[in-house]
């Protein structure tokens, strides 16, 4: 008997169910479900949670599951999210952004092609530092900094519900003033939760501490900054557009051009390696963005995913995909 073919299974919360009619602004799913639909293939929704065993690894059942902002490691799934620059994404068979695979991978600056890197950085230049286009809304009018400030960004509770923080943001931000060196400590909130970030910022200034609250648009930070300072922030990995060091205090999957910090007392002598070793950012942004990533505007994309798939063990075939 020819076992029935294999479905696609996007799990994604509700709000996606109107997105994915929304052809006007394509994410990933978009492209996926046309492909398959398009050769006779079966495309389903389902909800975010996936079904594990006792020990919380995914179970497979015949089918690909591909689990938004999802972290499920086992046979027949994959995770998909945008990686941190709007049109790039993930689809990954461990996890996405700072749990993505790409962090267990080697990069060598030198296997790049100097003049490819160069262009390509031209380009993400192009779309998002020139327009000044970042991941969430940012501030039109311009911000004049004194340049050589170190830009912190908070991220909201994330990175710390998914163990990925090595430092509270108190801690953090406590760790970057005893070792900024004099330099001004400029902290943008997280969008997406404010509140939080402006009620730390002003208990730790009444304390004492030299820390300036922006809201600034992130490129006029970026522009401005000796280097940024975050767990994993997307804004930390446009900083590199910029040519701006990061550095890190938390699990990323773009820790080979920053610096790691996972104590308080690692800070100082960080941010001096940070401002004084050089780094290959255009070659690391053309391996991340073009090599390791998903970019919806790839003409190979299709190709891409099939081979993605067929990594997966869903090749055309399993999934019963007419030719």
């Amino acid at each position: 008997m020819t076992p029935a073919a294999a479905s696609v299974i996007f799990h994604v919360p509700d709000r996606y169910h109107a997105l994915l009619a929304k052809p006007d602004r394509p994410m990933i799913y978009h492209i996926i479900r046309d492909l398959v639909v398009s050769r006779g293939g079966r495309v389903m929704l389902a909800p975010p949670d996936i079904a594990r065993d006792a020990q919380g690894r995914a179970l497979p059942d015949g089918d690909l599951h591909i689990v938004n902002n999802g972290a499920a490691v086992g046979p027949g799934y994959l995770n998909a999210a945008t990686a941190y620059l709007a049109d790039y994404w993930h689809l990954d068979p461990q996890g996405v952004q700072a749990n993505s695979s790409i962090g267990g991978k080697a990069f060598d600056a030198t296997a790049i092609d100097p003049i490819a890197a160069a262009s390509h950085l031209k380009a993400l230049r192009a779309r998002f530092v020139l327009p000044r286009r970042s991941r969430y809304r940012q501030a039109a009018k311009r911000a004049d900094l004194p340049p050589g400030g170190i830009a912190v960004f908070l991220q909201g509770p994330a990175p710390y519900a998914r163990g990925q923080a090595h430092l509270r943001p108190e801690a953090m931000l406590r760790a970057v003033c005893a070792g900024a060196g004099g330099r001004a400590v400029w902290v943008k909130p997280h969008p997406l939760k404010p509140e939080e970030g402006l009620a730390l910022i002003a208990r730790l200034r009444t304390q004492g501490l030299p820390l300036t609250q922006v809201d600034a648009n992130v490129h006029d930070l970026l522009a401005s900054a000796c280097a940024t300072v975050s767990v994993n922030s997307a804004a930390a990995i446009e900083g590199l557009m910029h040519g701006t060091p990061a550095i890190l205090l938390g699990k990323s999957d773009f820790h080979f051009v920053a610096e790691t910090v996972t104590r308080p007392e690692e800070f100082a002598p960080a941010l001096d390696r940070a401002l004084a070793r050089p780094r290959d950012y255009a070659a690391f942004l053309y391996w991340y963005f073009h090599d390791q990533c998903l970019w919806l505007g790839d003409r190979a994309l299709a190709d891409r995913i099939w081979t993605i798939f067929a990594a997966a063990a869903f090749p055309p075939a399993r999934l019963g995909l007419l030719d």
